[in-house]
């Protein structure tokens, strides 16, 4: 099961860092490139809403499918309406799961992206509650404990 471990809400105007203007080539840099930079307010750059959403660590491994990993943090916008297919941090009974939204007809149910894990069928809508839709998921490149790299997880 994907869990959520609760960081806080984000804080516009907070974190800013350089950004360069210039996109960087995947394949053969140009060396005529111009690096020139700008101060970027990340939560205003990657969130349509930083007011109302939220960071979250994920904990386990049914949404590898859908790209989010075991402590990855999670952007977890608060505003929007949660739609069929959308991934969503949920409340069902006393347990909060990070899993797609299938909305039928009779019934919702919320779908891990790990087939060793069965959906999660909520027939009651009084036993869900949704806080939010998942926009961003961010996951270190770099392994754990060289310094100066990734970020830091709770510990």
């Amino acid at each position: 099961m994907a869990n959520v471990i609760l960081l806080g809400s984000i804080q516009a105007g907070l974190s800013t860092l350089p950004f360069i203007g210039t996109r960087l080539s995947c394949g053969f840099p140009s060396p005529a490139a111009d690096y020139e930079s700008e101060e970027v307010d990340l939560n205003r750059m990657m969130l349509r809403h930083p007011d109302a959403s939220f960071l979250a660590h994920a904990q386990g491994d049914s949404m590898t499918g859908a790209g989010i990993h075991d402590g990855d943090v999670l952007a977890v916008d608060k505003s929007l309406k949660p739609a069929h297919g959308d991934i969503v941090v949920a409340w069902v009974g006393n347990e909060c799961m990070v899993k797609r939204l299938m909305i039928r007809a009779d019934s919702v149910a919320l779908v891990a992206e790990n087939a060793a894990y069965a959906p999660v069928v909520v027939r009651d809508a009084e036993e869900l509650r949704i806080m939010g839709v998942v926009v961003l998921v961010l996951h270190p490149l770099v392994q754990e404990g060289r310094r100066g790299l990734g970020y830091v997880r709770p510990g």
